[in-house]
């Protein structure tokens, strides 16, 4: 298709890897490229190309996107739109051609996976004209992954059901400007962009579904969570909704309402939110108290709840279920708890001779571990001996012992990690890991999440750490097999 196409999937696929990772690394991000050539028929030699070539999709699989979306034209007149000028109403017409092309895409490319039985979720971008051809550029997630995360129900005009779905849709809009900026310099930097700056665009797209298309509302709460009064850290509920909201009954309403934007004010006001009285508005103004009906209330519809939990972290709920959290204006995917049976799937990769025993044991541990609200690092290594004695400047050994819920609960008072073989024994406790830095690092997440990856990252002991976080994020980083 042209010269530097290779280069362009590749640096695709590291921002996929970046991107995605920060949020679930079970998701597994693949990208491919598709090229329809605009001037030949599809069985002309290469009038369809994938990159990379050498695919386990064959082109040929996509010689009829082009037909089926010729069939998905709505029979009958269609509503007809006018424009002033020719070059407006092609370019409409243009647009309408190209998302029918990318819907047809994506359903070749659902055939394709169910055919092979791949546990994988399709989504493809609009197709940019790149010297005569138009390139799709085709993201992978993994199904069990992006599956298990609460969605809302899709609506008309394409607004995020979740932050997942938003992170997706910001991922392929730079993906589209970097391959416009390829037919126009070659050499442009392409896919450059802070992996986190991408969340938090993300965050922003994913809350004007909340906010019923009103802009600003992102902005406001990372500005209302920034504040302190009288030297506390803001902590209280809002319910955003439209106004006179059935579901919603006032306890008090404000004379004058307080615009979103007015930072202070809002954070006054969020002293008051207690129990089930939480700030009232709808995503522009703060207009009183109030609170939602009991779900079995026939006039009960769920609406989105912002919780400011802490300084600079708030998280926003629909129907009860957290569907981003947000520490340090950088949005996240709610991941407070670890389920057995993913913990037992990880801990049978990084130690795959361990038994069933072994693995429940651990699992006990980890329990506890996440329940430490100071955060935590549960270190869980082969090496686990030769290591404590390495660390020993910079962690308290203790004489082997088998680790314990109740003892692991007294431990854990201290900063640092805890020490421990696959079957639970205990040889250092207050550790301060070491490792070399690695692109993976998130400076949003602090010294415990980054000190335990560059450790896990540099190991040379097949290890596991289970990372708990102040603000409740939890996660396992196992060494790579």
């Amino acid at each position: 298709m042209w010269e530097h196409q290779s280069l362009f999937r590749v640096s695709a696929q590291l921002s996929a890897d970046g991107v995605f990772n920060l949020l679930d690394r079970n998701l597994k991000p693949e990208v491919l490229l598709l090229g329809l050539a605009s001037a030949k028929e599809a069985d002309d030699p290469g009038a369809i190309v994938i990159e990379p070539a050498k695919h386990r999709y064959a082109p040929q699989r996509f010689a009829g996107v082009k037909e089926y979306a010729a069939s998905l034209e709505p029979e009958g007149p269609r509503e007809v739109v006018y424009h002033l000028h020719p070059l407006d109403h092609d370019r409409y017409e243009k647009a309408r051609w190209y998302e029918l092309l990318r819907r047809s895409t994506e359903h070749t490319l659902a055939q394709l996976v169910e055919q092979q039985q791949e546990n994988r979720v399709n989504f493809c971008s609009a197709p940019i004209n790149v010297h005569g051809y138009l390139v799709f550029v085709v993201l992978q997630l993994s199904a069990e992954a992006y599956n298990s995360y609460y969605m809302l129900p899709p609506v008309p005009g394409g607004r995020s059901n979740s932050l997942l779905d938003a992170v997706v849709q910001e991922f392929l809009h730079d993906c589209g400007r970097a391959l416009r900026e390829t037919e126009n310099d070659e050499d442009h930097p392409i896919l450059d962009r802070d992996y986190n700056e991408v969340l938090r665009a993300a965050g922003r797209r994913f809350m004007l579904r909340a906010a019923a298309g009103t802009h600003g509302l992102y902005d406001a709460c990372n500005g209302v969570a920034a504040l302190r009064h009288e030297g506390d850290e803001g902590v209280g509920t809002m319910l955003v909704g439209r106004r006179h909201h059935p579901a919603i009954k006032p306890v008090l309403t404000l004379d004058a309402p307080i615009p979103l934007r007015d930072h202070r004010s809002i954070r006054k006001l969020l002293e008051m939110s207690e129990d089930r009285a939480s700030l009232v508005s709808d995503a522009t103004d703060v207009f009183g108290l109030g609170y939602l009906v009991d779900t079995d209330d026939p006039q009960y519809e769920p609406v989105f709840t912002v919780h400011f939990t802490r300084h600079y972290s708030w998280e926003l709920s629909h129907d009860g279920n957290v569907m981003m959290r947000v520490v340090s204006n950088t949005p996240r995917l709610p991941q407070g708890t670890v389920a057995q049976d993913n913990f037992g799937r990880v801990v049978q990769l990084v130690f795959p001779h361990l038994e069933t025993e072994g693995v429940d044991r651990l699992w006990l541990l980890t329990q506890k571990a996440t329940n430490q609200p100071n955060g935590t690092i549960l270190l869980i290594s082969e090496g686990a001996a030769q290591e404590a004695a390495r660390l020993t400047r910079q962690c308290f050994q203790v004489a082997p012992r088998l680790m314990t819920p109740g003892l692991l609960r007294l431990v854990t008072n201290i900063d640092g990690a805890v020490v421990i073989d696959p079957a639970g024994t205990c040889y250092g406790i207050g550790a301060i890991l070491d490792g070399l830095a690695t692109a993976k690092g998130d400076s949003s997440r602090g010294s415990r999440y980054n000190s335990a990856l560059r450790y896990v990252e540099s190991s040379q002991y097949p290890c596991l750490a289970i990372v708990v976080s102040e603000d409740g994020w939890i996660d396992l980083l196992p060494t790579k097999k």
